[in-house]
C-alpha cells in the first residue's frame, strides 16, 4: 500500500475500484508526466450520494461530502492508470462543477471538499490551482463533478 493510501486509510477511506465510464470516454489519460481525469461524480458502490441543485435540493455540507467523494473517485482513476499513488508529484489543477440555482454563490465552499481531500491524501503535493464553477445541470442530476490534473513520475 502506498503512503497516500495509508493517509487515506487513516481517514477511514479506501481507494475504490475505478468508476466505470457512463459514456464514451476513459476515466483518465496520460500524456508525458501529466494525468488528466475525466469528470468524476460522487458515486459510492454505483450509487450517487445525492442528486439535485445547490440552493434548492442539496445543502452545502452534503455537497462538500460529494466533492470529497469525487476526489476519491479521481484518485481511483489515477491509480488505475499509474498503479502506485506515490508516483504523484503534485496535484496541478482541480476543476469543480456545482449544479446550482442562479442565486447560489458558494461553489468554492462546496469544492473545498475535494481540495481538502487532495491535501489530506497528498500533503503539500496536494495543494493546487483550482476553479469552482456553477452550472445549471450535471449528468445524472448529480450536484457536483470534479476533474483533476496531476503530475506523475515514472
Amino acid at each position: 500500500m502506498s503512503a497516500v493510501e495509508d493517509r487515506l486509510s487513516a481517514l477511514g477511506i479506501t481507494v475504490p475500484e475505478v468508476v466505470p465510464p457512463v459514456a464514451s470516454y476513459v476515466p483518465a489519460s496520460r500524456t508525458g508526466n501529466l494525468v488528466y481525469t475525466s469528470g468524476q461524480l460522487p458515486f459510492v458502490d454505483g450509487v450517487l450520494m445525492a442528486t439535485g441543485l445547490l440552493g434548492k435540493d442539496v445543502d452545502e455540507e452534503t455537497a462538500a461530502k460529494c466533492a470529497a467523494q469525487c476526489a476519491v473517485n479521481a484518485i481511483a482513476a489515477i491509480k488505475s492508470l499509474i498503479g502506485d499513488l506515490d508516483k504523484v508529484v503534485c496535484v496541478v489543477k482541480v476543476v469543480g462543477f456545482v449544479a446550482s440555482t442562479p442565486e447560489f454563490t458558494k461553489q468554492p465552499v462546496v469544492i473545498n471538499g475535494a481540495s481538502d481531500l487532495f491535501i489530506q491524501a497528498f500533503g503539500d503535493a496536494g495543494k493546487h490551482a483550482r476553479s469552482a464553477v456553477g452550472v445549471a445541470a450535471l449528468p445524472a442530476n448529480t450536484p457536483v463533478e470534479v476533474e483533476v490534473i496531476v503530475e506523475v513520475r515514472d
